[in-house]
């Protein structure tokens, strides 16, 4: 007769979770531009912002505003300085629905929300 030890398999520590998070963020390089992008970012009331040691994680609860001109004038120089191709260039991933404009960029926690800002009806039709 032959026993055998069978153990409980190990839970993962990399569960996934489907829950809708209300949430939208991005990290940004730890430079000096990054570093004043997330100051500008965590005097907003909905936002918190995470310093680590290669990187800044901002994530903020339902929608957040990165505002052009308060990130230019934070940064000491005239309005229209920064822009979106600026803020491409220190953000390394997000997370959410991203809306670029002309004065600022908007974040979406919930995709329902960034469509009904842009008027994207998300009604299928029949032809």
């Amino acid at each position: 007769m032959t026993t055998t030890n069978l153990k409980a398999p190990v839970p993962s520590p990399f569960k996934s979770d489907n829950t809708a998070s209300n949430m939208c963020g991005f990290t940004l390089m730890n430079n000096q531009v990054g570093e004043v992008i997330a100051q500008v970012m965590e005097a907003k009331p909905n936002v918190t912002v995470t310093y680590l040691p290669s990187m800044m994680r901002v994530d903020a609860t339902g929608t957040m505003e990165v505002n052009y001109d308060e990130v230019s004038e934070a940064l000491g120089e005239e309005p229209g300085f920064f822009d979106a191709a600026e803020l491409e260039e220190d953000m390394s991933t997000h997370y959410g629905r991203m809306i670029h404009l002309d004065d600022k960029t908007l974040f979406f926690a919930n995709p329902e929300d960034a469509a009904e800002y842009i008027g994207f009806d998300l009604n299928p039709s029949s032809r």
